[in-house]
């Protein structure tokens, strides 16, 4: 048997058990979900940041709020992120004042809750598939390991049968068994470093989110 002809990755991958096979087939598909969940956050986080960029260019620019509330109202699409906070805070604030006998106390508390609310709704979206990830990234290289463990006890097995073990006979079993546990850390290894990129990243988000509650609440408590 010629050694050298048979160690290519697809005659290994090929040659492997049936249950090694499901393994690699399993860790091929976990890997592009997670790439394609990485690709998702990558876009879905650098528009969050244009967002809240934009929105805190028109929210300081010392124009009416009022004015501002009706143009992101009026606008065709839903707003998100921190302009959702600014129309649910405002809105709420506005409900409560157009109420009679109205304490300061329990209009703020309206509109702080409303805000907390819509600031919970988008740390939803932002750590949508952020799970997925985690799970991908620690789960994978075991995934791979069980593999490999039941591809080594299958060349150990094989030898059985066989009077003189050479390494010609049971480097391929070993190399087919070694392959799963290299395609588990290519699913583990991306979907490690985009989790903890990302984390950071709705970390940074959610801070400015909660500086906006607080300086938008003194602001609005100012008007009461």
């Amino acid at each position: 048997m010629n050694v050298t002809n048979d160690m290519s990755i697809f005659t290994l991958i090929t040659g492997a058990s049936l249950p090694v096979q499901l393994v690699m087939l399993i860790l091929l598909i976990t890997s592009l979900i997670s790439w394609w969940y990485i690709f998702i956050k990558v876009f879905s986080l650098k528009t969050a940041t244009e967002n809240i960029d934009q929105f805190e260019a028109q929210f300081w620019a010392g124009g009416d709020l009022n004015d501002l509330y009706e143009r992101i109202s009026a606008g065709h699409k839903t707003p998100q992120g921190m302009a959702s906070i600014f129309q649910a805070g405002l809105k709420e604030f506005i409900r409560y004042k157009q109420q009679k006998d109205t304490e300061v106390s329990d209009v703020m508390e309206a509109t702080r809750r409303a805000m907390r609310a819509a600031y919970n709704r988008e740390l939803d979206y932002l750590d949508s598939h952020l799970p997925f990830l985690a799970s991908v990234g620690s789960v994978s290289p075991y995934i791979g390991l069980f593999g490999t463990v039941w591809g080594i006890m299958n060349a150990f097995r094989g030898l059985s049968t066989v009077a003189q073990a050479t390494l010609s006979q049971v480097a391929p079993g070993i190399a087919e068994a070694l392959v799963a546990t290299a395609i588990g850390l290519f699913a583990a290894i991306p979907a490690v470093i985009a989790y903890n990129r990302f984390a950071a990243g709705v970390d940074r988000l959610s801070v400015r989110y909660e500086s906006f509650i607080e300086e938008f609440t003194n602001i609005l408590q100012r008007r009461a």
